[in-house]
C-alpha cells in the first residue's frame, strides 16, 4: 500500500477479491454496468458517492487512506502557525493516526529510511506518541 500515490480501484478490487463478492451483486449494489464497475477498478479515483458505497458494500472506510495521506503529506497551514504565535500560547492538535499511517512511519523507522527524530520533525507527531507506537511492536 503506497500511501502517497492512493490508487483506489486496486484498492477496491483488493478488497472485493478478499470478501469474494460476485460482480452480479457490486453491480445490483451500485446500480451499475458490470463493465462499468471493472473501469472502476482501473481508476486511480473516483466520485465520493460512489466510493461511499463501495465503504457500505465491502464495510471498510476507503477514506482513511486519504486521511493518511492528508496527516502524512499535508503541510501545517500558515493560519495555524500565526495564530499559535500571536496568542503565544500552547495549541494542542489532536490528530488522527490510522494504522496505515502508523505501519507507514513503523515501516520507514524499522528499514532506516528514517530515524524516530525525522518521523517527529517530517510529520509533527508527538515524541510520546511516536515512543509509544514503537514499544507495542
Amino acid at each position: 500500500m503506497n500511501i502517497k500515490n492512493i490508487h483506489i480501484g486496486n484498492l477496491i478490487r483488493s478488497k472485493v477479491e478478499e470478501h469474494q463478492i460476485s460482480i452480479e451483486r457490486i453491480s445490483r449494489f451500485l446500480n451499475k454496468a458490470e463493465d462499468e464497475v471493472e473501469k472502476m477498478y482501473h481508476a486511480k479515483s473516483m466520485d465520493t458517492d460512489i466510493l461511499l458505497k463501495w465503504c457500505k458494500l465491502l464495510k471498510f472506510d476507503f477514506f482513511r487512506f486519504y486521511t493518511g495521506h492528508l496527516i502524512l503529506y499535508a503541510p501545517q497551514s500558515r493560519m495555524d502557525n500565526e495564530f499559535s504565535q500571536k496568542k503565544n500560547t500552547l495549541v494542542f492538535r489532536k490528530s488522527i493516526y490510522t494504522q496505515e499511517v502508523k505501519d507507514f512511519i513503523l515501516d520507514k523507522i524499522k528499514t532506516g529510511k528514517m530515524t524516530a527524530n525525522d518521523a517527529v520533525k517530517r510529520y509533527r507527531i508527538p515524541k510520546t506518541t511516536l515512543y509509544k507506537w514503537m514499544k507495542k511492536i
